[in-house]
């Protein structure tokens, strides 16, 4: 399969549309105020000599900033109307800012530069050192995607031959703590066709797990980013001494979760193992979901990639392997990865506790690039599939629908404490998933000579490069309506084509049509698969081959299904889930919030799933279809999709409910 370059995808879409628009009009716009307020961006001045001062924020701070370049840049590329003016001016501000700020011989690390000149490459595991250099080149090649310029992508080659230089000839000690160098030399190895920037991302990834005495080597690099801290707190407070009235920005920590006993000594067996940085074993052989869950997820998404690269089917079955325990074990029902706080990522088999569920947004982010490439990969549906679910979910519920306020941890329920914020300590959240929304038009489609793959059913009108020449025009009523049209127009082949249409694994028996003639919508084989911890099943996910489709002749493909209110259950083995379900309808989740139910227990109510109806509100939330129902007791009692909560000030939540 060939990916679509979403440059040639415009999004037209009841759903998707006015999320583009708040995404560049909005959420861009304050994303660079609080980058600006936060000190991140005068990391680069500093480094630049454009103004004196003291490193500002974590070690990766660089990298928030990089995303944001990669999402304004994306964002760019579509020729969106809604970008303003002042984030153009803005990207090219900061393109210069980083042009300034890169030492001679490629480095660019504002933590080391300012508070530790001359020092790298030290504590790869904990540092980001790596990471931050990745997002410097995915957001170079995004500029240049968009601008056709060379200017930023300079400064990321230069970068990567430095990566080059220095750990080409390392040993497994030469491995990054925090997986998305891989991701990035990849991509730069595709637009420049320098295979050296491939080398070092396979060697990135096939040195993992091989590391001597990682516990002596985790334990020794933690003391040392310890002292590092100290250091650079005492460089902070000698400024503040000198300049008084220079102000340090105070930012809001994430949001809080229960922490489940025992977890900061699971933590620590977690990093001593190497497994929270999956470090514990060679990645062949690393076939269940550990550690952290954003590192894993990132991981994965690499080892895919350069299994399509390299035409390497010895990693597929690892990964293969990964997703299915996954989604069989380690799973939310909102697709949600990683239960746990502290270690944010996974825990035991079965163990998701809805209120301790940390569901990093990033996390569920790492998974939709993961099952992106393992669509490509593979060809089969389960992967699209999921990645559906996650984006309306466990994506989706990441991002305030005015822009400018972020959930970080995702819990599927709340007491209370869990709230939207302007911006966190760790801002890693909010910029990836404006990058990832500015991109939503790469993961709709795929093409090969003679065949088109559908994978996401969202509006657009799309031209079909290279491999069929032909304008795609596609109408759709997802998430809230189950009718899709497909029109084919402006064709120049007359070339049949088979077009494979993703069934989903969320619907039933659908309605398919080409031309008005109905065509079996029927799976050739009803695979059996184990049950999932969820009660979600993407594995049932398949595509429906369309051969002889004349784009030349205008062909028109229906599709149809319906949308019924399903009350999901969890595995038995889930603890606390027993006589509990959760309300979906097509691919999205349902959660009771308070707001909507003055009076009702969320926790203590007892709901007739029966009894469920859907109802378009198009002033509640900006438009959406709430689900109306009653409890046991004759108790009105409404839901929401679980994207929408917390967007109305405090409040308590539950995905999960009694029966």
């Amino acid at each position: 399969m060939h990916e679509l370059d979403p440059r040639y995808v415009d999004i037209q879409d009841d759903f998707w549309t006015p999320r583009l628009a708040m995404n560049a009009r909005s959420a861009l716009p304050h994303q660079w105020r609080q980058l600006e307020a936060s000190g991140c961006i005068d990391n680069f001045r500093l480094v630049a000599g454009h103004k004196e001062g003291v490193h500002t924020g974590w070690f990766f701070a660089d990298s928030d900033a990089y995303k944001w370049l990669d999402a304004a840049c994306r964002v760019l590329a579509t020729r969106s109307p809604d970008l303003p003016v002042e984030t153009r001016q803005h990207i090219d501000t900061f393109v210069d800012l980083i042009r300034a700020a890169q030492d001679p011989d490629g480095y660019l690390y504002t933590y080391n530069q300012l508070l530790f000149p001359g020092v790298r490459w030290t504590n790869l595991q904990i540092e980001h050192e790596l990471y931050c250099h990745g997002h410097l080149i995915e957001a170079a090649i995004a500029h240049h995607q968009a601008t056709g310029a060379g200017t930023l992508l300079d400064v990321a080659t230069r970068a990567a031959d430095l990566l080059v230089q220095a750990f080409g000839p390392a040993g497994p000690e030469g491995t990054p703590g925090h997986q998305e160098i891989e991701i990035a030399l990849i991509k730069l190895a595709r637009i420049t066709v320098r295979e050296r920037y491939l080398d070092l991302a396979q060697a990135f990834i096939e040195r993992r797990g091989r590391m001597p005495r990682f516990a002596a080597h985790i334990f020794q690099q933690n003391r040392d980013v310890d002292r590092r801290a100290a250091q650079a707190e005492a460089l902070r407070a000698a400024f503040r001494a000198r300049q008084p009235e220079a102000t340090t920005a105070v930012l809001p920590a994430t949001n809080a979760a229960p922490k489940p006993r025992g977890i900061q000594a699971r933590f620590m067996l977690s990093a001593l193992s190497g497994r929270y940085f999956q470090q514990h074993q060679p990645v062949r052989r690393q076939t269940v979901p550990v550690g952290h869950a954003v590192r894993f997820a990132y991981l994965e998404t690499a080892m895919a990639m350069l299994a399509r690269e390299r035409g390497d089917e010895s990693l597929r079955p690892a990964l293969e392997a990964a997703w299915s325990h996954l989604v069989e074990r380690r799973m939310h029902v909102t697709g949600g990865a990683g239960s746990l706080p502290v270690i944010e990522g996974f825990g035991r088999d079965y163990e998701l506790d809805p209120e301790v569920a940390y569901a990093e947004t990033c996390a569920a982010l790492g998974c939709l690039f993961w099952n992106w490439e393992m669509t490509l990969l593979s060809g089969q549906a389960p992967y699209a599939d999921l990645f559906e679910w996650q984006l309306y979910n466990a994506a989706g519920v990441g991002m305030g629908l005015e822009g400018q306020s972020y959930l970080y941890n995702n819990p599927l329920a709340c007491r209370g404490g869990v709230t939207r914020r302007a911006w966190y300590e760790v801002p890693c959240c909010p910029s990836n998933l404006s990058r990832t929304w500015a991109h939503v038009g790469r993961y709709l489609y795929s093409t090969a000579p003679g065949s088109l793959w559908v994978h996401q059913y969202v509006g657009s009108r799309t031209r079909l490069e290279p491999d069929l020449a032909a304008e795609l025009e596609v109408a759709s009523a997802l998430p809230g309506g189950g009718r899709v049209t497909l029109h084919f127009r402006q064709a120049a082949t007359t070339a049949p084509v088979t077009v494979y249409l993703r069934m989903p694994g969320w619907a039933g028996a659908g309605r398919v049509t080409v031309n008005g003639q109905p065509v079996s919508a029927e799976p050739p084989v009803r695979p059996s698969f184990p049950p999932t911890a969820s009660g979600i099943t993407p594995q049932a996910a398949w595509y429906l081959p369309l051969p002889r489709i004349q784009a030349a002749r205008g062909d028109v493909i229906e599709i149809e299904w319906p949308l019924p209110v399903l009350a999901r259950r969890a595995h038995p083995r889930v603890r606390g889930l027993r006589g509990r379900v959760a309300l979906t309808r097509g691919p999205l989740v349902y959660c009771l919030e308070s707001i909507d139910n003055p009076g009702l227990d969320l926790f203590a109510a007892r709901l007739d799933p029966a009894t469920f109806q859907p109802e378009f509100e198009p002033e509640l939330l900006g438009g959406v279809w709430v689900l109306r129902g009653r409890t046991r007791q004759g108790q009105p009692c409404t839901a929401i999709p679980y994207y929408a909560w917390a967007n109305r000030g405090p409040s308590q939540m539950t995905v999960w409910v009694r029966e």
